[in-house]
């Protein structure tokens, strides 16, 4: 079977990653396309098990460089339990937050050594780059609104939507540095927009990419 797709979805806090990419995911299948939706920290059973520890801030008082080497153990067991087998099966898979997040969550605003993120991206993701990345771009003080919106007031804000405004906008920064680094793979998208505009450009970018592979590698329809 033709080698699938895989497409993951970056951005700040409250840019509406979740939202998109269950509409696409509809839309997709709709269209009978095989597809796979998974999360970061998390999407296979090793990985989940470290989501709880990495979001709750239970590693954080060891540091960025600890809280990266966890995020690095859990993307190798989600790479190689889920990603790489659904990808090399035929299914197009799409993955909220990716390498992109740890470069700029750890690396950036970590202030970690970036040869030394570049060698534990290396070992975590072992060749498994993404195809398309699509960055939802997004102003960090209306994101964080949505955040608060989407969570409840009275819900405590997770290890990273609590940091500083100053923070949140270094990373929007950092964001678009890489898209701007590497235009062949990552796609900035306007998320301040109604989430039906966003809708609309996401699919149209994803569709028109997905119609310039070839028939075979196109479509697949067997079960994920």
């Amino acid at each position: 079977m033709a080698r699938g797709f895989f497409i993951t979805f970056e951005g700040g806090e409250g840019a509406g990653k979740s939202t998109q990419i269950e509409r696409l995911a509809g839309k997709m299948r709709a269209k009978k396309y095989n597809v796979l939706v998974t999360r970061e920290p998390g999407g296979s059973p090793g990985a989940e098990a470290v989501r709880h520890v990495l979001l709750s801030g239970a590693a954080e008082p060891f540091g960025p460089k600890m809280e990266a080497l966890l995020f690095a153990a859990a993307r190798s067991d989600h790479v190689e339990q889920v990603i790489r087998p659904a990808v090399e099966r035929g299914s197009i898979v799409l993955c909220d937050r990716f390498m992109d997040s740890s470069r700029v969550y750890q690396g950036v605003t970590g202030g970690l050594d970036p040869a030394f993120m570049d060698a534990l991206e290396q070992v975590a993701i072992n060749g498994m780059v993404p195809d398309m990345t699509l960055i939802f771009d997004i102003d960090p003080s209306e994101g964080l609104r949505r955040a608060t919106a989407r969570r409840g007031s009275d819900a405590d804000a997770d290890r990273f939507e609590k940091e500083t405004l100053a923070i949140h906008q270094r990373r929007r920064e950092a964001f678009l540095a890489i898209a701007a680094a590497e235009p062949e793979r990552c796609i900035v998208i306007d998320a301040s927009a109604d989430p039906d505009a966003v809708e609309n450009v996401v699919t149209a970018t994803v569709f028109a990419a997905l119609e310039a592979l070839t028939p075979t590698h196109r479509k697949q329809v067997s079960p994920a």
